[in-house]
């Protein structure tokens, strides 16, 4: 049997959300990054922005969110200090749900957005 190991083992995420427009704003004023609107695909979706093509990405689309706190977790790039990226959670509509955890590759913490989507904000 021959072992696949692909460069990066997540290549794509998409997040649900009520309101598009006030998700998109959300994930913009905490990553400080503007997210591009796409109608390309089955749904209409807000892109997060990456570096390159080939960088892992992802995007909101209309949807129904997983309960508060549920589903899986994303951790997404957060421009340091993290700190300051936490209080932009608090201030635009979400809540951060733990301390900030320090791992050798860096440090995260977890969150929940505006329509409880669980995301972790890494640097």
């Amino acid at each position: 049997m021959t072992t696949f190991i692909p460069e990066n083992a997540a290549v794509w995420f998409e997040i649900p959300v009520a309101d598009q427009a006030r998700a998109k704003a959300f994930y913009a004023a905490v990553l400080g990054n503007e997210l591009k609107d796409e109608d390309g695909g089955p749904n209409p979706m807000s892109a997060f922005p990456a570096a390159s093509e080939k960088a892992v990405s992802g995007h909101l689309y209309p949807g129904k969110p997983a309960a508060a706190g549920t589903g899986i977790t994303i951790h997404l790039a957060a421009p340091a200090p993290l700190e300051t990226a936490m209080e932009r959670v608090a201030a635009n509509g979400g809540t951060v749900v733990s301390p900030i955890v320090t791992i050798p590759a860096g440090r995260f913490v977890y969150c929940l957005d505006p329509d409880g989507n669980s995301f972790g904000l890494f640097n």
